[in-house]
């Protein structure tokens, strides 16, 4: 029985426009182009944007949520996970999605080769971002465990820009050695390059090294108040060529790395304790009694300080015109207005005590001996004989 008759004559018709779009399809599917089918290239699409959703679900969903629950904990290594996974391992994926959807393909020879640059490509710039993110952290990570580690992480940005420089040189060799050009030439060029260049700037190099050695070394850090000279301030940046200082009088101060690795620094961070020293004069006329008093008097003063550690306090010297006490003591603390404070104290209770007693401060004095009479009798006995 024919389709005809068993489906009546719009039966037909349908069946035969199923049959033509069917042929037409396969056809259509099966045509080649640049040795492929449209089929293989929907295959390839398919692997592709299939893949695409698949990773960016995961990066939306799953992902956003353990980094919600990582920045509640406390260690700073499943942030640099989350974030790697983030910044590479996506990244990657993403690649290799595509990089599977093309390969289904049957390439030329030309292709393949670009397909094969391409991923060299890729794999060496997330290879070096790799690594610039793992020093960074155990940079942080080992600057964090110091005093005051979240200001000093604020200076890695040198560091790290050295560091990636670096990285980079390295990874770019690692390319060009692999797209097949002579790695050699190129060395042998940024040898000759590098050595034309640091003539030229070895001043800005010098900065640069002494930064290193300002970090390493850490004769100061940010925060510190040092003196260099006759200027002085606190720290507030330390930059790969200049360090910059805020001084007391409120401007800033921009020094040379170079200036201050060849400088004598006065660094007060270190300043556990402040020893002071003073001295002062009491007239000639003061009593015996009182002379023998004084130190006793002088030590009981600055013990009632806190917090205070008493040296010494001693009748030092005869001076030209007052008798000179010195006196030594300790402030137990770092702060400048700490130690004024305290030596204001002393300064006021001395004054006090002196007056209680009636012993008198000296000040410059110089007594003259009048001999008028005498010099009038010579003079009169040389008139007399002068005249005989």
């Amino acid at each position: 029985m024919s389709i005809h008759s068993q489906y009546g004559p719009s039966s037909g018709i349908s069946a035969r426009g199923a049959i033509f779009l069917s042929a037409f399809m396969n056809d259509l599917l099966f045509k080649t182009y640049y040795h492929n089918s449209v089929f293989d290239y929907l295959v390839a699409i398919g692997i592709i944007v299939i893949g695409l959703l698949l990773i960016r679900s995961f990066k939306h969903i799953f992902l956003k949520k353990v980094k919600n629950w990582v920045e509640g904990t406390k260690t700073h290594f499943d942030d640099f996970l989350v974030e790697g996974i983030d910044r590479f391992l996506i990244p990657a994926l993403y690649f290799a999605v595509v990089y599977m959807g093309i390969s289904y393909l049957n390439l030329s020879g030309k292709a393949q080769n670009v397909l094969s640059i391409a991923t060299t490509m890729v794999i060496t710039f997330l290879f070096v971002r790799l690594i610039s993110s793992t020093i960074l952290l155990l940079l942080k990570t080992y600057v964090r465990k110091q005093e005051r580690g979240e200001e000093k992480v604020k200076q890695l940005g040198g560091l790290m820009l050295i560091i990636n420089a670096v990285i980079w040189v390295i990874g770019l060799l690692f390319l060009f050695d692999n797209m097949g050009y002579n790695v050699t030439t190129i060395i042998t060029g940024l040898g000759i390059g590098g050595i034309a260049i640091a003539l030229a700037a070895q001043n800005i190099l010098g900065d640069v090294f002494n930064y290193f050695v300002i970090f390493f070394d850490r004769p100061f850090e940010t925060g510190d108040f040092i003196v260099i000279g006759d200027k002085s301030g606190t720290v507030d940046y330390i930059g790969l060529k200049t360090t910059r200082i805020k001084s007391l009088s409120g401007e800033q101060l921009v020094v040379a790395n170079s200036d201050l690795t060849g400088s004598r620094i006065h660094n007060f961070k270190q300043l556990m304790r402040r020893r002071v020293t003073f001295k002062l004069g009491i007239i000639y006329q003061t009593s015996l009694e009182n002379i023998k008093l004084i130190p006793r008097l002088l030590e009981g003063i600055v013990k009632e300080q806190h917090p205070v550690q008493f040296d010494r306090a001693h009748f030092a010297a005869y001076g030209d015109s007052s008798l000179d006490y010195e006196v030594v003591y300790y402030v137990l603390d770092k702060e400048y207005n700490t130690y004024m404070d305290i030596h204001q104290n002393i300064n006021f209770r001395i004054f006090e005590e002196f007056e209680k007693h009636g012993i008198e401060f000296a000040y410059p004095t110089r007594t003259l001996l009048m001999v008028h009479d005498a010099v009038e009798g010579k003079e009169a006995a040389s008139l007399s004989s002068q005249q005989r």
